[in-house]
């Protein structure tokens, strides 16, 4: 753990896709891929219209948390939580000692330049007293917090190692799906238990079952910061894992009291309906997911992407009236030193009519809770997606800014 953060926690989530049959009124084509893997949309402000649900072969996990939570009570969220020393632990060594000779156990390498990676991933945790890399102790989190917060338990068996570490070996790709584990349900009730009430007992569950946390089966996806003036704030890693079929799914009944399986477009939808409120980060990434309304075109695309690293996220919030501009890196008005964790001042209409300025978008505008919009158009770093907007609500309009 990075002790020497001042403002933020450091967490991991995953967003977890898991396939299901396409729908009689589906389209089975393949995903255009040309079209999600960089250039702006061609509609202003890129905007369009979310594909139909029945388009999708697959669902993504969302949890509803607890309204005593201290953090987003009530929102829908994608499996994670905050990181434990336990995740760094070296303990893990021989947990994974098989793969102690490859980098990272065996991850593939990014090849993202060091001083452009986000510090959770780039800081020398051998210097901070783990042998552990944020690479490894990240994905273990996501997968703890995954079994913590729903009772899917992604790891792999003794049985499936060797092949594994085979396969590692000799530079080929991983299976395409990953399918969750196949221990009983009593013996996973006994662990989860376990480990809610203490998270170094994952450590334990490991070495008793003989099994190793499927850190290979998660892509890196993104990174996101807490804006300035919330609280508590989180240094988030976001992992993405592709599933042959949906898994049996509980939630923990503390902080996740519903646990929900649907497509990226039905998710948006419920939002823009009021059915359920979701934070940006998730409204952004369930935006970029609606580019890829297949399970094996996404699998491929996340696996193949992940090897591009990602950007490091501080969304800068300013209010104006009735709105909320956010911005993200790549705009024309982000801060260009965020040592000092910049506003941008919207308060006088002169500054606000600058902020509109379309050269280079790369914003939430937020009208309420439930109705936000993404203005862009930029072209996306790391060979990533750019999202697929509905067209709706006067606000995206300049005139009514």
């Amino acid at each position: 753990m990075n002790t020497s953060l001042k403002h933020w926690r450091e967490a991991a989530t995953l967003i977890l896709a898991a396939g299901h049959r396409l729908r009689a009124d589906s389209f089975p084509s393949r995903t255009p891929l040309t079209s999600a893997s960089g250039s702006p949309l061609d509609s202003s402000s890129g905007r369009s219209h979310l594909p139909h649900q029945a388009r999708f072969d697959y669902d993504v996990l969302m949890l509803k948390r607890s309204s005593k939570s201290g953090f987003m009570p009530n929102a829908y969220v994608f499996p994670g939580g905050m990181v434990d020393s336990s995740d760094f632990s070296s303990e893990w060594l021989d947990i994974f000692k098989s793969f102690r000779n490859s980098p990272n156990f065996g991850l593939r390498s990014v090849t993202q330049p060091m001083e452009t990676r986000p510090p959770m991933f780039a800081t020398d945790r051998f210097k901070l007293g783990s042998p552990i890399s944020g690479e490894v102790a990240f994905r273990i989190c996501a997968l703890r917090e995954t079994f913590e917060e729903s009772g899917v338990l992604l790891v792999v068996s003794k049985q499936e190692e060797k092949s594994l570490l085979k396969s590692i070996e000799d530079r080929c790709d991983r299976v395409q799906h990953y399918r969750v584990n196949d221990l009983c349900s009593t013996e996973l009730t006994k662990w989860r238990a376990l480990v809610n009430q203490n998270p170094s007992n994952f450590i334990r569950m490991c070495r008793e079952l003989q099994v190793l946390p499927n850190i290979w089966a998660l892509h890196e996806w993104s990174n996101w910061l807490t804006p300035k003036r919330r609280n508590p704030r989180f240094d988030t890693a976001f992992f993405i894992c592709c599933l042959q079929e949906i898994p049996d799914t509980l939630q923990d009944e503390r902080e996740i009291v519903r646990f929900q399986w649907s497509t990226p477009s039905e998710v948006l939808q419920s939002y823009q309906a009021r059915e359920l409120w979701i934070a940006p980060p998730q409204f952004y990434e369930l935006s970029r997911l609606c580019r890829i309304p297949l399970l094996n075109d996404l699998h491929n695309f996340s696996s193949q992407r992940a090897t591009e690293g990602c950007e490091q996220w501080l969304p800068v919030v300013s209010p104006k009236d009735d709105l909320y501009i956010s911005l993200l890196p790549g705009d024309k008005h982000y801060p260009l030193d965020m040592s000092v964790e910049a506003e941008v001042d919207t308060n006088t209409d002169h500054q606000l009519e600058e902020l509109q300025d379309d050269s280079a978008l790369h914003r939430f505008v937020i009208s309420d809770p439930n109705t936000i919009n993404l203005q862009i158009t930029i072209t996306p770093r790391n060979n990533h997606l750019l999202p697929v907007l509905e067209r709706t609500s006067t606000h995206t309009s300049k005139s009514q800014l």
